[in-house]
């Protein structure tokens, strides 16, 4: 099991980011200038302590009788042990005594001709600790001060690249979706040059080469079913001069098979090139299923629950028919009900049901799904239905309808079900046509397009 993924957006991972970082050197400048700050006004104090001292002992030494000046004192027995050992050596020296609260006490000591001691003993200056306060305050301030600041820079940098880089995600899914005039570099724009340019050149450059090797490819199949129309149209001509019997059956069965594959092959190449326009009439939908599933399919049983008018194609749409019908007629089982239900168009058969290739990757040409029907199609029926749709500006979806098990009757494998969402609005002269939601079955929004 996978642990759960926490999706964050690169604004906010670049201003998380800025802001550590400034935060570790605001927080290191911070002590670095505090410490230096403490350590320069308490070696002022030592220096000032000492000359006081000094200047005392020049009066003390200089008075008769001698007495200590400036509140000095003599063999203090209160003088740190850290300082006596210092006077014990014939040397002066300060020293620093700190509190965990307060301020802390300053001495100075110097030894006396005499053996004695003289040292002075105070206070560190309110002053210099009020500095030192407001120091820290004004240290507090600016640190705070550089987490926002460097904050909103990362929101503002980050929000810069994360919008760069949604707008080339856009243009990649439309890419994806087969626009391929959409350039992902156009669509980022902007004057700055950075990486992001660099992976949408990258892309660009990787949908031309695509494109140029599928319209190769669409060339070269093209051009290879266009040159086997006229041998096929021969061989299916001289096989109607044949004599009855039943070699001539299969010869003119084989070649009709032949003459067949090859116009599939060049319906899917002229709808592989994009070129294809709907040319459009206003239709009720339900009636025109009902007359034409009557001629294609008189066994099939069709159901208007609602009816609706369509502006489509009807060629198409009648192609899109004919395939799905006889999908259904070759790989399903009886009974086949077409249901037309506003602008939707249901068929489904009571067989073993689309193989899982097709439900999860869609129709795939030269491709059944399934090995039990080699010799028995080319997986071309289905891949013009979903070209013709596309044509149409529909959608159109497979999937495998729920087992059912009647009471009394052996287990139903529940069929096939292919469904064709129709458009609210049709193509327009060019081709071009608004992408709009199509709602899935059970009433939720779903997205844009062909399966």
């Amino acid at each position: 099991m996978k642990p759960p993924a926490l999706r964050t957006g690169v604004r906010w991972k670049i201003s998380i980011a800025i802001a550590a970082v400034g935060a570790l050197v605001a927080v290191a400048l911070s002590l670095v200038v505090h410490n230096a700050a403490r350590v320069s006004m308490l070696d002022n104090a030592r220096e000032v302590q000492m000359e006081r001292l000094l200047s005392a002992q020049r009066m003390y030494e200089a008075s008769k009788p001698k007495e200590p000046k400036f509140g000095t004192k003599v063999n203090d027995p209160a003088l740190p042990p850290e300082l006596d050992r210092i006077l014990q050596r014939k040397h002066r020296g300060t020293y620093v005594e700190e509190h965990e609260d307060g301020a802390p006490d300053v001495w100075a000591a110097v030894p006396l001709a005499n053996g004695d001691t003289l040292s002075l003993h105070t206070r560190f200056a309110n002053r210099s600790a009020t500095i030192m306060k407001r120091l820290d305050e004004a240290l507090i301030v600016g640190s705070v001060s550089v987490v926002f600041g460097g904050s909103a820079l990362g929101v503002l940098i980050g929000g810069q690249l994360s919008r760069r880089l949604r707008k080339a995600a856009t243009a990649a899914g439309k890419v994806a979706q087969g626009n391929t005039d959409v350039r992902v570099r156009d669509a980022i724009g902007g004057v700055v040059r950075d990486e992001t340019d660099e992976l949408a050149r990258a892309v660009d450059a990787l949908t031309d080469a695509l494109n140029e090797r599928i319209e190769a490819e669409r060339r070269v199949t093209a051009d290879i079913a266009h040159e086997l129309r006229t041998p096929v149209t021969g061989l299916l001509t001289a096989a109607e001069l044949l004599p009855p019997g039943r070699p001539t059956e299969l010869v003119r069965d084989r070649a009709q098979a032949m003459r067949q594959l090859v116009e599939d092959v060049l319906e899917v190449a002229r709808l592989d090139s994009a070129s294809e326009r709907a040319e459009l009439q206003e239709i009720a939908l339900g009636e025109f299923v009902s007359r034409r599933v009557a001629v294609l399919g008189p066994d099939v049983v069709v159901r208007v629950v609602h009816e609706s008018w369509v502006n489509t194609d009807p060629r198409r749409l009648e192609r899109i028919l004919l395939n799905l019908l006889t999908n259904a007629a070759k790989y399903g089982r009886p009974p086949v009900e077409v249901t037309v239900e506003g602008r939707v168009v249901r068929v489904r058969d009571h067989g073993p049901g689309f193989p899982e290739a097709l439900l999860r990757d869609g129709p795939s040409r030269f491709r059944t799904g399934a090995s039990d029907r080699a010799g028995g199609g080319h997986g071309l029926g289905l891949t013009i239905a979903a070209g013709q749709a596309r044509v149409l500006g529909a959608r159109l979806t497979f999937r495998n309808a729920a087992p059912e098990t009647p009471e009394g009757t052996a287990r139903d494998s529940g069929g096939a079900i292919a469904v064709l969402w129709l458009p609210e609005h049709a193509p327009t002269n060019t081709g071009s046509f608004p992408m709009l939601p199509f709602p899935d079955e059970d009433g939720a929004p779903g997205a844009p397009g062909v399966r």
